[in-house]
């Protein structure tokens, strides 16, 4: 072998060395964040960073409000997600995601994912940012239903997903039993959410994103926490839209209310107001145990994280600002309560009114044969399950969303628009009787039917769905308005039409959708549960 041949040779496989180490770099992208160097991968030509820690581990500042995050020196890999927060129900419902979650529960919970077209500082795209459902209570952002590659495609717009404190852990109204060092905690998980904001802001640039077109959108629990952000004053300026999906949030509880609670809890773990403090210590699996046998948790009107409540009397007007989209589905009891109550779906007109009084709460002094009688005028194909499930909708999940919006549409004229859907598409699974159920838009909210096919069934129909409505929430992300090439001019919401999207095969703008419902429903006052 001569030399030229051996120098040849040498300089090929240093070449092919050199390629293959530019070929990992290029598939494990590295991202400069204010607190370090994060490393993650590529999924489709889309780089996906999972875990980023943007808060703290919490459990030393339990109660407390959430500190940014330890730097770190080196490279920190994200390409797995964080652990989920505690969770206070034994199962994850359907209504926070359809899918199962496996990541540990730890109160070292504070970490978002990120999946971006581009890493150029000059890209400027909007950023879409996920609030994860489950009420206040449960739900995690680690489910393959949140995965945000085909919107990065579909929209080329940046995706977050994050988690965040719950229950007792994020909600657990101490400042009246515990003093100063205990003022936020009824607000830490809504805090969370803030401090998330905040890194996003300070970083987002990096992963190709627009600081100052961010969206915020969730659906169920995630929509409610949502509305609340519109009410807090250190949230302002951290996004400039806003969709509510499935969830509201009128009112926060009170602090009374929440001081019951607290109470509850307390007792429950034999600490006395002399040594409150010592919760601080309870291990966590105790924790949850006392939490769990405790039915609600959410904001706390404090006077301080929380000055109101977000949408009672009227609709905050420190994001009068904001254009804000709210949506339901038409038939969100039907998983709600349908899917605990297989009996609900076979009631008689003899069993109706007993069945009904049982979830009757938000429809006050309504006399319920009244109710019935007029479901059965408005609606004569409907059968017993049928009124059931359309005045327990109407009354507990569709009232608030009417509330929210018929007040953002009395704010003075150069407020922002609010725009109104709801999704009118029924599931064929299950011989269709989900109908338009509670956590069906997910899948289209992603534009991810592909793997959701236990909710929407195979067919190009729901392909269409998700076509319609991601689009929609895309161009909200872009510019405030819904409005684009796939749907019918979609106007904002007023007291005089109540012009309303209907979401379905073939959607429409439609005014006063169940205006006789509407009417029957706002003789009652609502307040949310836990008040």
């Amino acid at each position: 072998m001569n030399v030229s041949t051996l120098s040849r040779r040498t300089l090929l496989a240093g070449a092919a060395s050199c390629w293959a180490l530019l070929r990992a770099a290029s598939d494990h992208p590295v991202v400069s964040t204010h607190d370090g160097k994060v490393r993650g991968y590529i999924d489709q030509n889309i780089n996906v960073f999972k875990g980023i820690p943007y808060g703290s581990d919490t459990a030393p500042r339990r109660f407390m409000k959430a500190t940014r995050p330890q730097p770190w020196a080196g490279i920190r890999e994200t390409v797995a997600f964080g652990p989920r927060a505690p969770q206070a129900t034994l199962r994850q419902p359907m209504a926070s995601s359809p899918f199962p979650t496996t990541e540990p529960i730890s109160e070292d919970c504070l970490y978002l994912n990120i999946w971006t077209p581009s890493l150029s500082t000059q890209s400027k795209l909007p950023v879409m940012v996920y609030i994860h459902g489950g009420g206040y209570n449960a739900g995690s952002a680690n489910s393959p239903g949140y995965d945000g590659v085909r919107l990065c495609h579909r929209g080329n717009v940046v995706v977050v997903t994050l988690n965040h404190r719950l229950n007792s852990f994020g909600f657990l109204y101490l400042s009246e039993l515990g003093g100063p060092e205990y003022k936020d905690s009824g607000n830490v998980g809504m805090l969370d959410l803030v401090l998330a904001l905040q890194w996003i802001r300070d970083n987002i640039a990096q992963f190709g994103g627009d600081s100052q077109r961010v969206l915020i959108f969730g659906e169920s629990g995630g929509g409610a926490k949502n509305a609340t952000l519109m009410g807090m004053p250190s949230a302002q300026g951290l996004f400039q839209r806003a969709c509510s999906s499935s969830g509201e949030t009128v009112t926060a509880s009170r602090p009374e209310t929440a001081t019951g609670r607290a109470r509850t809890v307390l007792t429950a773990l034999g600490i006395t107001g002399k040594n409150i403090d010592s919760i601080k210590t309870v291990p966590m699996e105790k924790l949850v145990e006392v939490t769990r046998a405790t039915n609600y948790y959410g904001p706390v009107v404090d006077g301080g994280a929380l000055p109101r409540h977000p949408f009672d009397p009227a609709a905050p007007n420190i994001s009068a600002g904001i254009p804000f989209m709210v949506g339901t589905n038409h038939d969100e009891s039907r998983l709600l309560i349908g899917r605990g109550n297989p009996a609900m779906f076979e009631l008689t007109w003899e069993t109706l009114p007993a069945n009904l009084a049982k979830y009757s709460e938000k429809m006050g002094n309504l006399n319920l044969n009244d109710v019935i009688a007029l479901y059965r005028r408005l609606h004569a194909d409907y059968s017993a399950s049928d009124v059931f499930f359309g005045a327990t909708t109407d009354s507990r999940d569709w009232r608030p969303a009417v509330v929210e919006i018929e007040r953002r549409a009395v704010l003075p004229k150069a407020s922002a628009p609010t725009y109104s859907y709801q999704l009118d598409w029924r599931s064929p699974v299950d011989g269709g009787k989900w109908r338009a159920c509670h956590a069906l838009d997910l899948p289209f909210l992603f534009d991810n039917v592909a793997i959701s096919h236990a909710m929407t069934g195979e067919s190009q129909d729901a392909y269409w769905m998700a076509e319609q409505i991601s689009e929609a929430y895309i161009a909200f992300a872009r510019s405030g308005d819904p409005n684009n090439a796939k749907l019918p001019h979609w106007p904002p919401y007023g007291l005089t039409k109540r012009t309303t999207m209907s979401f379905n095969s073939e959607s429409k703008s439609i005014d006063d959708p169940r205006g006789d419902e509407r009417k029957l429903f706002s003789q009652v006052r609502y307040e949310n549960p836990g008040t």
